[in-house]
């Protein structure tokens, strides 16, 4: 199973929700592009928060030097992302990939991140409760249905708002995989208490 997760914006929880998947599913994960921060990556903090023995973290395709949409740190680094370099780790274990902000950042002139889904892929939309994110999580859905991308489901991050999260639900049909407090700390604890919890809906999809 090859499980990518995306985010209706950025700063949302993919990274905490993709060590959750990871761990609960002991699966291997990859972050085809990363953007700055690279002595602290999303790797990096993948590898730090997971207990398991089984998952194997695969290199980035490209690495940037600044924190900036794709597109730009490319440029900035005198390079082109190129959509044909970006090739899927060989693994016999499940593969969570993670994503790069939302679903239409740009990677280049030409194609976004939703560009990076591939046909045997299931998506899993994290979403987090701020002014305006209904939309944001609609339109990220609508965008993957318009492509018939298979959606695995919903993963809502952050102070819990039953308003926001039920008319999302009501309107898109999309399972709710489960939900991420906002906890004061991630470590290895918390992150293998929520993968406890996830691992039965994980493993139905």
């Amino acid at each position: 199973m090859k499980l990518f997760i995306t985010g209706i914006g950025t700063d949302v929880g993919k990274t905490i929700a993709s060590s959750i998947i990871t761990e609960a599913l002991e699966a291997d994960y990859w972050k085809p592009i990363q953007a700055g921060d690279l002595e602290n990556s999303d790797s990096h903090k993948i590898q730090s928060f997971i207990r398991n023995c089984k998952t194997v973290i695969h290199p980035n395709s490209y690495q940037l030097n600044t924190p900036a949409s794709p597109h730009l740190a490319a440029e900035i680094d005198g390079i082109t992302i190129d959509l044909t370099k970006i090739t899927v780790p060989e693994t016999s274990n499940h593969l969570v990939i993670e994503g790069a902000g939302g679903l239409f950042v740009p990677i280049n002139n030409d194609d976004c991140i939703i560009d990076l889904i591939q046909p045997d892929y299931k998506v899993i939309v994290v979403s987090r409760h701020y002014l305006g994110s209904i939309n944001h999580t609609l339109l990220t859905i609508e965008a993957l249905k318009n492509r018939k991308i298979a959606i695995a489901g919903i993963i809502f991050s952050g102070e819990e708002n039953k308003a926001t999260e039920s008319i999302i639900l009501h309107k898109t049909g999309v399972k709710c995989i489960g939900r991420i407090e906002q906890e004061p700390y991630f470590d290895q604890n918390v992150i293998r208490e929520y993968a406890d919890q996830f691992r039965e809906n994980l493993l139905k999809l």
